[in-house]
């Protein structure tokens, strides 16, 4: 029986038998459900370099306020509270080089440590110098983007900390790009929901069939596909074995999105010839959608990549960060990739085609949940995250009971 008849007869009352709650929790997988705002010890991109300068920004990650400024050219960020009463620092001004002083009484930390170095209405001899810090937190610059290093425990400043290139997707770190994207804080739901929709294999072919983005190509009805690990052990994969472009469901109909104006049909990658930029297929990526820590979502195109991040802010909400690069190394192939974004590809892409997974992941409440064939892609992501990362967070992984 081929996986489309199995898939018919599922549906049968005959089949379906008595009806099941589903998971009612993720226990399955503690790490990932203690996870509620995010991975600890990882590098996450949080706003593009250009927009820091002196002016102190506040910013939440992780559920941590934290505020990033910029003195003598280099990027800052320290924990957004000053200790004495409570005032988020980001209120406060740059007083002397190097700093930032507390909108309330002046006290004033040094910005490469935290480290309270005066306090201005104490006089320049205050006994409390020195004695008394904030938390500050590793950045980093790289592809026009200011990386923050969340720590398990911010406090401790003895903790080693990783480098970012071990976050960083490998082709990222070792090849010459143009990278354009979006950066929107306060998104609404998990950051957890944000990721595995990224790479949920069921949703895009339904929800998106009305997108602008998808408006000339015919989706598939379903695929089968198949999740696994890559070779390098850093991402999770999906790879499309068949697709199905028409299908009788019993009792209902036909269902199909073929229409006359879709005259191309959706390429499930990963992308090589002539139609490929030559340094994108060089890269020999594993296949068009992955996932890898600590959430990075990686959907490979002919021309560019996609990558998202959905980095906490709360328990209930997220920044999420979109980038396309182009690994072109022509000065005319890189106009023209910029100019492309800044007049279609931010607007129907980065806009409105992931606008409509913003919509869903702001109304999603899971658990409890009920899973289906298709969600083997959500399934080995949350398996990842438990293989990867339980004895980093602290946590012990349980025994996946699927």
């Amino acid at each position: 029986m081929t996986l489309s008849e199995q898939a018919a007869d599922q549906t049968s009352p005959r089949r379906r038998g008595k009806a099941s709650l589903g998971r009612l929790d993720w226990s399955t997988w503690p790490t990932y459900q203690a996870a509620g705002l995010g991975l600890r010890d990882h590098w996450y991109p949080v706003m593009w370099a250009k927009d820091v300068g002196q002016r102190p920004i506040p910013i939440v990650v992780s559920g941590e306020k934290i505020v990033i400024g910029r003195n003598r050219g280099k990027v800052w960020a320290l924990a957004d509270r000053c200790p004495h009463r409570g005032v988020p620092l980001h209120l406060g001004s740059v007083e002397f080089p190097g700093t930032i002083s507390c909108a309330y009484h002046g006290w004033t930390f040094d910005t490469s440590n935290g480290v309270l170095c005066a306090a201005i209405t104490d006089g320049p001899r205050s006994p409390i110098v020195g004695k008394v810090s904030v938390a500050r937190y590793p950045v980093e610059e790289r592809l026009g983007l200011v990386w923050i290093y969340i720590a398990r425990d911010p406090d401790d400043r003895d903790q080693p900390v990783r480098p970012l290139d071990e976050d960083l997707p490998a082709e990222l770190v070792s090849n010459a790009t143009t990278v354009v994207g979006r950066i929107e804080p306060g998104r609404g739901g998990n950051w957890r929901y944000a990721t595995e929709n990224g790479f949920d294999e069921g949703h895009a072919k339904y929800l998106h069939r009305h997108a602008l983005w998808t408006l000339f190509r015919e989706l598939p009805v379903w695929n089968e596909t198949k999740v696994m690990r890559s070779d390098d052990g850093r991402w999770v994969i999906r790879r499309q074995v068949n697709s199905y472009w028409e299908e009788s469901f019993p009792g209902l109909g036909t269902w199909t999105q073929r229409r006359w104006w879709k005259f191309k049909r959706t390429s499930h990658g990963p992308f090589k010839g002539k139609r490929a930029e030559p340094v994108l297929a060089s890269l020999d990526l594993p296949a068009k959608a992955s996932v890898g820590l600590p959430g990075v979502v990686r959907i490979a195109y002919g021309r560019y990549v996609h990558y998202e991040w959905a980095v906490a802010e709360g328990a209930d909400s997220h920044r999420y960060v979109q980038l396309l690069v182009s690994f072109a190394r022509s000065p005319i192939e890189r106009l023209w990739f910029r100019l492309k974004y800044r007049l279609f590809i931010r607007w129907v892409f980065h806009g409105q085609f992931t606008g409509q997974d913003a919509w869903m992941v702001d109304v999603m409440e899971v658990p409890p949940e009920r899973l289906y064939r298709p969600d083997s892609s959500v399934l080995e992501w949350r398996r990842f995250v438990e293989d990867e990362e339980a004895g980093r967070q602290g946590t012990e992984s349980a025994e996946p009971n699927d």
